[in-house]
């Protein structure tokens, strides 16, 4: 099987342009290729999981990653997916997030010996001349077919700032500069960002010719996997001081059933014939499956001896004598709002408190926990969805736990 066509059996790509000299550049470890992260944050989550792992699958094949930190389009805001603008940032705050992303990413991409780069767009989108740019590169761009993309188009009827108009015209000018300086001839990215990334495409080849080797692959799913750092907490950090191992693990494990085999295929490197023999699991096996993607990807993000004390402390947590004799808590179905049940609420139908009022003080106080995981925030949302899982336990204390289940 080729690099390619392994990219397919595992469900990552969905649109691409030339797609025989793709599978050329690839398979014969010829790409070198660029995925942009805007450091919107201090720490990377599992939304960008997917293009991590598509990175370090590639370069496993002898091609060469950019890693490209959007230290300047972060200043402006990608407007896919929003419906509002973002909170504008600060330029000492983008440069902290951006030191911690790259942190992080080493633990994924070998960046030693040349094998991989990580460059930041600040470097020249901040030097930019504004009327060299109009001249440059916005003779290249028709407005009108800009406002067709969906990207801008969702945004019209709330109001679309020339600030993030701009934003399309900034992510073209970095493929644009990526191929110049490094021979970059490939680009990877969202399937919320194909506008986007059509227009490098053709601003390469508008300034430096039709023969100018520029090409775009999207990743399917990707901005599902964007959803996938959401939770009731909020998003699902890489870094453990934010989401800690076992939490980590513990996401993994209670990924609905009809994901599971699709996570383990686009975010794992486990051969597809294990992979697919799970596709017939049910019942029990079903939840091994579900182990060995949480293992598998804890030990990816926080490596093995982690992985394993997450492994250990989740199945302990439903051992003989601690599960399996633990008393059980019914949630009803109209407990749930919009899917979902705040812990004071929930501490309340579990038994665990006479109170709602005794609820929150015991909240307060850091005597509750779910999962193993305490609970410090009175606001803290459990879904329905998580509880009928199965695998939550909500303790009180010491020694009262209720393991959850819905009606």
């Amino acid at each position: 099987m080729t690099v390619f066509e392994e990219l397919q059996k595992r469900g990552l790509l969905a649109q691409l342009t030339d797609e025989e000299e793709i599978k050329e550049l690839i398979n014969h470890g010829k790409a070198t290729f660029y995925i942009g992260f805007d450091p919107t944050a201090d720490s990377l989550h599992v939304g960008h999981f997917m293009a991590l792992c598509l990175m370090k699958r590639l370069q496993m094949a002898g091609n060469k990653p950019i890693a490209l930190i959007g230290g300047g389009t972060a200043m402006v805001g990608d407007p896919s997916g929003r419906t509002d603008m973002r909170q504008m940032m600060t330029k000492e705050t983008i440069a902290h997030n951006c030191e911690c992303f790259k942190k992080q990413m080493s633990r994924f991409i070998d960046f030693s010996d040349g094998k991989a780069l990580m460059v930041n767009n600040a470097d020249w989108l901040l030097d930019l001349n504004y009327v060299d740019l109009l001249r440059e590169v916005g003779a290249h761009f028709s407005v009108n077919r800009m406002l067709t993309a969906e990207c801008y188009r969702q945004r019209m009827e709330r109001g679309l700032s020339f600030l993030e108009f701009n934003y399309m015209i900034m992510q073209s000018y970095d493929f644009y500069e990526l191929f110049r300086k490094y021979g970059c001839n490939m680009q990877f990215g969202g399937d919320d960002q194909w506008s986007n990334m059509l227009g490098g495409t053709e601003l390469i080849r508008r300034k430096l010719g039709k023969d100018a080797y520029a090409m775009t692959i999207t990743l399917l799913l990707n901005s599902e996997g964007k959803k996938m750092g959401k939770t009731q907490k909020g998003a699902v950090w890489l870094d453990p001081d934010k989401t800690s191992p076992f939490e980590f693990f513990q996401y993994w494990r209670n990924v609905a059933d009809a994901d599971v085999i699709k996570c383990l295929k686009m975010l794992t490197f486990l051969p597809l014939e294990q992979i697919e023999e799970m596709e017939h699991w049910e019942g029990s096996e079903l939840n091994q499956a579900k182990e060995i993607l949480a293992y598998e990807l804890t030990a990816l993000v926080h490596g093995t001896e982690e992985a394993q004390k997450a492994k250990d402390a989740a199945r302990a947590l439903f051992s003989s004598g601690s599960a399996a004799d633990m008393p059980q808590a019914v949630i009803a179905d109209g407990d749930f709002t919009d899917g979902a049940i705040d812990i004071l609420t929930l501490l309340l139908k579990a038994g665990l408190v006479p109170s709602k009022s005794e609820a929150r003080r015991a909240v307060e106080q850091g005597g509750v926990a779910l999962n193993g995981e305490k609970i410090s925030d009175i606001h803290f949302m459990v879904t329905k969805e998580q509880i009928a899982g199965g695998q939550q336990v909500l303790r009180r204390g010491k020694k009262n736990f209720r393991k959850l289940q819905c009606e």
